[in-house]
């Protein structure tokens, strides 16, 4: 038998495999998206009052319908906008660090970026009496200068995955600090305040706070997906992606400040919403076959675990509770098993 019968079948086999994987991925991501759309009808139809889906989309369309409008157009429909928003920025930014660093913990809630989000914002509500905009440029301005202190520190002729999440670890514990001095030295009602912003909540998701930063996040969400292209051939060795035409620090740089922006601006509107960021990645990773099928797959499922989160924070429970508490619930089991596995690695 020639070499060329040989490599004929074997070629055909893989790309029949190749055809397989992409369609099996195709089905997955289009299941996430029907699962996305499913909740945010859900986030809209049900509330402290439940409404009929026929004039909730006739609401939706631009009719006036007597207690349904308002409702939804003005309170529920920014919400879950805002949901869908920030869920898909931290499921993005968390798996654009995690695959860039090789590690499931580099997860911008337990690296410190949305510490220094948190840091700024509590500063401003706590201590100058910041609302809004104001706290919402803070918390972004926080988090690109935590990322670019834990750089610098981390930074060694290159940079470890694993020197990065140590030493934002330590960075974060640092900032734990700084928000709980400062809360100690606010009057009651300013730290009431700064505390709910730090839970995680979508309450702040209304029009005039959702207006200036959708535009931002839905072009940071494009600009991710680009950006990540690039991960398969950063996964290669240094001189490997060189050679293939990559400039891997450059690369490097351009993802991280992404994901650094997909995180600061979601955490401006919404707070940091605990385990997102960290949740949506390893979960995406264990459903689609392909790196190319990676970037949108976290993002949805970003965006179903803050839906679906809130859905249960509002309706689960006697009282209201911020949908950070209760993806905090759902992420520190998840936290732990992964530690106890040892399964760390991306």
């Amino acid at each position: 038998m020639s070499r060329l019968e040989v490599v004929v079948p074997v070629a055909a086999q893989l790309g029949q495999l190749r055809r397989r994987r992409v369609a099996q991925d195709v089905v997955l991501v289009s299941a996430l998206a029907a699962l996305t759309v499913l909740l945010l009808a859900a986030g809209l139809v049900f509330g402290p009052k439940t409404l009929a889906l026929t004039d909730v989309v006739r609401a939706l369309m631009g009719d006036t319908v007597p207690g349904v409008s308002f409702a939804v157009v003005e309170l529920r429909l920014p919400r879950v906008v805002g949901a869908l928003l920030a869920g898909a920025a931290f499921g993005l930014g968390g798996m654009l660090f995690q695959t860039l660093l090789r590690n499931v913990l580099a997860s911008p809630d337990v690296i410190g970026i949305s510490a220094g989000s948190s840091a700024a914002a509590v500063t401003v509500i706590s201590l100058w009496g910041g609302s809004g905009l104001v706290v919402s440029i803070s918390a972004i301005a926080g988090g690109l200068a935590t990322a670019a202190l834990i750089w610098i520190l981390a930074y060694r002729r290159g940079i470890s995955g694993l020197r990065f999440v140590l030493v934002g670890i330590a960075v974060a514990a640092a900032l734990q600090a700084v928000i709980s001095y400062v809360l100690t030295r606010s009057d009651v009602k300013a730290a009431e305040q700064a505390t709910v912003w730090m839970a995680g909540s979508l309450s702040r998701s209304l029009w005039d706070q959702l207006g200036p930063t959708a535009p931002v996040l839905v072009v940071l969400l494009a600009a991710g997906m680009l950006a990540a292209r690039s991960l398969p051939t950063l996964r290669l060795s240094e001189d490997t992606a060189i050679a293939l035409g990559s400039r891997p620090q450059r690369a490097r740089l351009v993802l991280i400040f992404t994901a650094v922006l997909l995180i600061a601006v979601a955490t401006s509107l919404t707070g940091p919403i605990s385990f997102v960021a960290f949740l949506a990645g390893p979960i995406a990773l264990r459903l689609v076959r392909r790196d190319a099928a990676l970037p949108i797959a976290s993002a949805l499922t970003g965006a179903i675990i803050v839906l679906g989160g809130d859905l249960v924070a509002q309706h689960v429970f006697p009282i209201t509770l911020p949908v950070g508490v209760v993806t905090g619930a759902i992420g520190a089991p998840f936290l732990l098993w992964l530690l106890m596995r040892g399964r760390t690695r991306v």
